[in-house]
Parts: structure tokens; C-alpha cells; sequence
């Protein structure tokens, strides 16, 4: 199974989330997976891809070719695409891939997480989405989306679409037993 994991980039994280995303990288290569991802060398990607090497695991990376600069990509992926730009990056990232786990990460892993969970929601795939919410660092966010069901901007089924775990192993496990469950894209709308 190809994996997506998206992350931070930042080398100037606690080393708590890169601990965790190293063995994050580690556990999915054990279970003869392969992680597919931004293709960076450091921060939560750098750390999933040297965990997932470790255990002799594959690692694709997919990143624009402008980011081949002073050694912010990653040199020992098992296979690099390099795209023009960031939206085939995702594109390719979405369609590479049979299950989407976000690690912490800013502004660019909010994104490729929003995308990815509309998409879910606008019933354009049926994949896992799993949350891997080291150190309690998503909390805000998923507070954020309980207010937004609170609030009528959006129906409680949207919460079936996506798992959160502090729990690597949980998260795997989640991932390797996920069956899609088709809800009518009316449900995740109407708001009563």
C-alpha cells in the first residue's frame, strides 16, 4: 500500500515530533508499505523518509524541481518525481496513494489536509485520512472543526471522514482495516 504522509519541513521543531515521525516512517516500512511524500529532507518529512530507509522501506518522493536547492530534498528516496509545480505536486501526491496520513506541519500541510479531506467530503475518493496528532498539536484544530458542526457550517457525519490518534500504531491499523463507507454527499451538507 502507498501511504501518503504530509509534514512539516521546518528543522526547527521539537525533536518530539521528528522522534515520532521517524518511527512513524519506521513501522509503515515494516508492514512492507511504502511512504509517498513532499520529497523534503527535513522537519516531519525528512524524519518519516529516513525512518522508512531505515527499515529498508520505499520511500517515493514528489516535489517541484524548484525546490532542488541547497539540499532541502531528500537524495535517498527510492524513486524522486520532480514537477513543474506545487498543484501537479499534489496531484500526484492524491493519486499515488492509497491512504493519507498528516503529521504536524504548517501552512503547506494544512493545505494538502484540506484538499485532501474536501475532496473526501465532495465524494471525489474514498481513502483513508488519519490525523497523527503528536504532542497533542492538532487539538485546536479539532476543536476548530467540533465549532464549525456546533456552529451549522458543517454536519457531524464529516467527523466519520477522518481518524485522529496520538498512536502510531493505531493509525496503521486504522489505515489497514478502513473500509469505505458511502455517505450521500447530501449528509455531509444539509445542516438542520
Amino acid at each position: 500500500m502507498n501511504i501518503c504522509v504530509y509534514g512539516a519541513s521546518s528543522n526547527a521543531i521539537d525533536k518530539i515530533y521528528t522522534e515520532n515521525g521517524e518511527k512513524l516512517g519506521q513501522m509503515i516500512a515494516e508492514n512492507g508499505d511504502t511512504v509517498v511524500y513532499g520529497g523534503g529532507a527535513g522537519g516531519m518529512m525528512g524524519a518519516v523518509a529516513r525512518g522508512a530507509r531505515s527499515k529498508n522501506g520505499n520511500v517515493i518522493g514528489i516535489s517541484p524541481a524548484f525546490f532542488k536547492v541547497d539540499g532541502s530534498l531528500y537524495d535517498n528516496c527510492t524513486e524522486f518525481i520532480y514537477t513543474e509545480t506545487m498543484r501537479e505536486r499534489k496531484e500526484l501526491l492524491e493519486n499515488r496513494s492509497d491512504a493519507f496520513i498528516v503529521t504536524p506541519g504548517s501552512v503547506g500541510t494544512m493545505d494538502e489536509f484540506f484538499e485532501i479531506f474536501t475532496l473526501k467530503q465532495l465524494d471525489k475518493h474514498e481513502k483513508p485520512i488519519a490525523v497523527y496528532n503528536i504532542n497533542g498539536f492538532y487539538n485546536k484544530l479539532i476543536e476548530m472543526f467540533e465549532h464549525t458542526i456546533n456552529e451549522k457550517f458543517m454536519t457531524p457525519k464529516n467527523r466519520n471522514l477522518w481518524f485522529v490518534s496520538d498512536n502510531p500504531k493505531e493509525i496503521l491499523e486504522y489505515i489497514k482495516n478502513y473500509v469505505p463507507t458511502k455517505t450521500k454527499l447530501t449528509e455531509l451538507k444539509s445542516v438542520k
